[in-house]
């Protein structure tokens, strides 16, 4: 039997990879090849269409229509190859050498196709508590496209009393990650000779400013007393990706850009950071760039604010991943998930999934079949569970 399961699973990851399911794009193939094949299986779906519907989660049910069930949480979407030197073609399943190669092998159509590949088992199972299979999009931009089939849960669908989110932990059980909030600022100035500063307001220069303050305000998050040595790093980090303004050398900059982010521990709300570096643009930034012109500006926007996922109420969920996956300890993960938005549902949540992160993202992504194994037999262990 597990040996079939594994064999489907490894089908069914041929087809999810075959899907070109990059954020920017649409993942609808995806969807539909999950849905035909749940359908054939008998097994009920729901669609969630994102505003411009070119992008959908679907979720299933398996078992009887009561509270108290377990959600598999994965995602559909990856993330780009462009530029990336792959051996082999990067939307194309390839195995060898014990490891299943292609974009999203980890991170996480292995996870998405375990699931699919147990619901014959599932369903052949006595379940006394349902398994629901949710699969969103745009987990990899941000962590959104879950939410509407969160919001059906107590509602149009049975509440379950826990979430695993199979993100690539290499089966480890994580009940903790940071939160990530995403901010772009624009500096505003007006342009004028260089040699005449004093006639404009240079964007550049301010923009420079406060990214230096970001950087300082970074290093005040890694005082002891704010950090959780749980975490590696064991500090909330600010960081800025990219900067973009200007347009010659001898000309006082009239716009400047930089997208920055922060990586914040449980507890430590995005809006405390957002807090300091307005702060200083208010009293410092602000009147250095209108020192001798008005009309100069800095804004902030924020992009998305992905929660953290918090340890405390955990305990349920963490209490069965650890049995399931033969572990005798959780530990914490450095990146953001769908985890956070879970929790804020109500439902105890950790992640565990095959895979390690060290792998995503990166050319020549790969799963061990020693992790595709490891996932079937926790699965398999989790029908077991909800039978009794």
């Amino acid at each position: 039997m597990t040996a079939e399961i594994e064999a489907r699973a490894k089908a069914i990851l041929a087809r999810l990879i075959a899907v070109d399911s990059v954020s920017d794009r649409s993942n609808l193939p995806a969807v539909d090849y999950v849905e035909d094949y749940l359908e054939g299986l008998g097994a009920p779906t729901w669609r969630a269409p994102n505003a411009a519907g070119d992008k959908a989660a679907l979720m299933t049910t398996i078992g009887p229509l009561v509270d108290g069930g377990v959600v598999l949480s994965g995602h559909t979407d990856v993330v780009p190859v462009e530029g990336q030197k792959w051996s082999g073609h990067p939307f194309r399943l390839r195995e060898a050498d014990g490891r299943l190669y292609g974009r999203g092998a980890c991170d996480m159509k292995g996870f998405d196709a375990v699931a699919l590949a147990m619901v014959p088992f599932f369903q052949a199972a006595p379940l006394k508590r349902p398994i629901h299979i949710l699969l969103s999009y745009d987990e990899e931009t941000t962590c959104l496209g879950s939410l509407d089939l969160i919001a059906r849960f107590g509602r149009e669908a049975p509440r379950p009393a826990l979430a695993i989110v199979g993100e690539p932990t290499t089966m480890e059980v994580a009940d903790a990650h940071k939160g990530v909030a995403t901010f772009h600022t624009r500096v505003l100035g007006f342009e004028a000779h260089s040699a005449k500063p004093t006639l404009g307001a240079n964007a550049v220069a301010i923009a420079c400013d406060i990214v230096s303050e970001i950087g300082r305000l970074g290093r005040e998050f890694e005082a002891p007393e704010k950090c959780d040595p749980r975490f590696d790093p064991p500090y909330s980090t600010l960081h800025v990706g990219m900067i973009r303004g200007g347009t010659a050398r001898n000309i006082l900059a009239r716009e400047c850009f930089f997208h920055w982010e922060f990586r914040g521990l449980p507890g430590v709300p995005a809006s405390e950071a957002a807090a300091l570096a307005q702060a200083y643009v208010d009293k410092v930034a602000t009147p250095r760039l209108t020192r001798y012109v008005s009309g100069p500006s800095v804004a902030t926007t924020l992009e998305v604010d992905v929660p953290a996922l918090a340890a405390q109420g955990n305990e349920p969920a963490a209490a069965l991943a650890l049995r399931l996956a033969r572990k005798q300890r959780v530990v914490t993960v450095p990146f953001a998930s769908e985890g956070g938005h879970f929790q804020r549902a109500g439902l105890p949540t950790v992640l565990c999934g095959p895979g390690a992160i060290d792998q995503a993202h990166k050319p020549d992504e790969f799963l061990a079949l020693s992790q595709l194994s490891a996932c079937v037999a926790f699965m398999r262990g989790l029908a077991e569970e909800l039978s009794r």
